[in-house]
């Protein structure tokens, strides 16, 4: 059995690489195909959501490190 005749939903790591590539804008589009065919919204929405979440937790990070290592 093939990916393309496969009928179950992306894996957790599939649907995470999905995701990361959605938020750079660079994405294949075999997963694209795969992604609007077998995937689940509701598991991209969540993914979405962790992944935004730990970027803003990032971007909020560096900025504390470099703020701090200034001496404001």
């Amino acid at each position: 059995m093939t990916e393309t005749t496969d009928k179950t939903p992306p894996t957790f790591m599939q649907t995470f690489k999905s995701s990361l590539a959605a938020m750079f804008g660079v994405q294949s589009s075999a997963a694209h195909e795969r992604d609007f065919t077998r995937g689940k919204p509701s598991h991209f929405i969540f993914m979405g959501i962790i992944l935004t979440t730990l970027f803003v937790l990032t971007v909020w990070g560096v900025v504390k490190l470099v703020l701090s290592a200034a001496g404001v």
